[in-house]
């Protein structure tokens, strides 16, 4: 029986998509992640913003993850312009260095009340986030694979920059965005967050927990890049 050459072996198991066990064993160890965005300078001078890509850092410090948004074409320049922060959207999460995807994201275009399906890469269904309606608060709804609600993501009106994740009306965990001073927001234009999932001892509601990231930093910051 022949064998695959060395590389051909490698760039086979780096492919392979994540199961969701291998998904939450990948986010089991993981206290808090810092996520960057990553901007091109021609984005930057042209006030255009291209497809959403994040490096995430764990508390060590190290690369950890990647986020890529996926699509290409006129049909995904289209939406960007006339969808805005409404446009549907599926973004991929890889582990780093081997790019292996991990999990799926994926929102469906909505009028209101934005919503995240997440999966683990083989197409395994890990849980959704929705928003809410509120008169003043930013109410996210989290469930599970099952359509049970685990928790809520609030963010305060008087802390437009938090997004408290709360389960039992209890703070286990916490999306922030991070103010990285007047130069850098002027000069980079690119979101920084922090996602603190210490007191969440369900893996799976730390997937989700990391994956609200992207729907809130679209829904709630990606017009202020504009202007």
């Amino acid at each position: 029986m022949s064998q695959l050459p060395a590389s051909s072996a490698g760039f086979a198991l780096e492919t392979v998509p994540a199961t969701r066990a291998v998904a939450v064993a990948a986010f089991g160890n993981h206290r808090r992640l810092a996520v960057r965005q990553r901007r091109r300078w021609l984005e930057l001078l042209f006030n255009w913003e291209a497809k959403n890509s994040y490096a995430v850092y764990d508390e060590d410090g190290q690369h950890a993850l990647q986020v890529k948004e996926n699509g290409s074409g006129l049909m995904n320049i289209l939406k960007r312009l006339f969808l805005r922060t409404m446009r549907p959207f599926s973004s991929t999460v890889y582990e780093n260095p081997i790019p292996r995807p991990l999990i799926h994201l994926h929102r469906p275009f909505r009028f209101f009340f934005a919503t995240l399906e997440v999966t683990a890469a083989d197409g395994t269904v890990i849980g959704r986030i929705e928003r809410e309606w509120s008169l003043i608060k930013r109410i996210y709804r989290v469930e599970n694979a099952a359509g049970v609600e685990v928790a809520r993501i609030v963010g305060p009106f008087f802390r437009p920059w938090t997004f408290e994740i709360k389960v039992n009306d209890q703070v286990v965990g916490m999306v922030q965005k991070r103010w990285g001073g007047v130069v850098r927001e002027l000069l980079t234009d690119a979101d920084n967050f922090s996602v603190e999932m210490d007191n969440i001892q369900d893996p799976e509601l730390r997937i989700l927990a990391f994956a609200s990231t992207v729907l809130i930093d679209v829904v709630h910051f990606e017009m202020a890049r504009r202007h």
